[in-house]
């Protein structure tokens, strides 16, 4: 039973919502934009809910659904007729016709036991040109008793016409803290392991979910660190061999196409260099395992910041941006991998 005071952070948007539903000024249109798996749909859904409840109440400080009136009952089951979710038959896009059977034509339909009709758009950012105009001829003119709550990852996929007619409310990183504390009450998550989540998430609380669950991230970052570890012996090809192992695909449309790389562990694996080389610095200042995201690295931190100085560190960081951005540029992603190696094991 998900209410306002389960939204970790977001105070802007929370605020924004909460005035609306005090003072019954609610927008005909909202755009909730952020990354995939930030909470957009979870935010939309808590909105949603509490817009149609029949008897709205304090919680925590916040106005929300009661979630035991009849129309709260069906909004947590996903069975309200007055909460709309709209699909799309392809599935790489929001045609016209999904906007014009699901919205346009519906719309003149006045609700069926609610106040509002609420239609909520995911993966918004897939609407065609088309689509978007279909959807801009019920924001120009909007029956008085709807609510569009849009969410996309691109903000920039819209139409300026359609942005100009709906309020925008972007998703902001949620803090660390708040992550980590959420991962170890809620999820039950060790603190180390709860803030090397967090960190890895970037303020994604999705994806600190997913990844405090995930096996294979697990692995990822272990392997990453053994091969850091063993770089200094290694020759070029054992070097790149073990890469190949760690970021192979485990998709299987990957395989079939024959991708050696898995472009989420390519991300992954370059921030566990990233944060190894962050806590090295902190450690050689501080010497306080307190603040370190691998603190269940701790032996192998100590040793490494015994043996390099701050130069051969900040080299080690330099060596990875430049990676980064070679890989950006598009240059061949293993050439990339394997100078970056070769540069960082000459730090060591």
């Amino acid at each position: 039973m998900a209410d306002f005071s389960d939204i970790i952070d977001q105070v802007q948007m929370k605020e924004h919502m909460q005035n609306a539903l005090k003072t019954d000024k609610v927008s005909h249109a909202y755009i909730i934009s952020g990354e995939n798996g930030s909470g957009k749909e979870f935010i939309a859904r808590i909105f949603a809910k509490a817009l149609q409840c029949e008897n709205r109440q304090d919680k925590k400080g916040f106005i929300d659904g009661c979630d035991e009136c009849p129309s709260c009952v069906k909004a947590l089951s996903g069975s309200h007729p007055d909460i709309i979710t709209i699909g799309h038959e392809k599935p790489g896009s929001i045609g016209v016709d999904d906007i014009r059977h699901g919205l346009r034509d519906d719309v003149v339909i006045k609700p069926y036991e609610s106040k509002y009709k609420v239609y909520i758009i995911p993966e918004g950012e897939k609407m065609t040109p088309a689509a978007q105009n279909a959807l801009l001829k019920t924001l120009e003119e909007p029956p008085s008793y709807i609510v569009i709550i849009i969410l996309t990852n691109n903000i920039n996929a819209f139409l300026p016409t359609i942005i100009s007619r709906c309020i925008v409310l972007p998703m902001k990183p949620a803090q660390d803290d708040s992550i980590k504390k959420y991962l170890m009450e809620e999820c039950h998550v060790v603190d180390y392991k709860a803030m090397l989540c967090a960190s890895f998430a970037r303020g994604n609380v999705g994806k600190a979910i997913d990844l405090a669950s995930n096996e294979k991230f697990e692995n990822l970052k272990d392997s990453t660190i053994e091969l850091f570890a063993k770089l200094k012996n290694l020759e070029i090809h054992d070097m790149m061999d073990r890469v190949h192992e760690i970021l192979a695909p485990s998709d299987e449309e990957d395989k079939a196409s024959k991708k050696n790389i898995d472009p989420k562990s390519l991300e992954d694996f370059m921030d566990v260099f990233i944060f190894l080389f962050r806590d090295m610095l902190v450690y050689k200042a501080t010497e306080n395992e307190d603040h370190l995201i691998f603190s269940d690295k701790i032996s192998y931190i100590r040793s490494v910041t015994e043996k390099c100085d701050y130069e051969q560190i900040d080299q080690m960081l330099k060596n990875l941006e430049i990676a980064k951005n070679r890989i950006g540029s598009n240059v061949n992603i293993d050439l990339a991998l394997e100078l970056m190696l070769l540069a960082i094991k000459e730090n060591l």
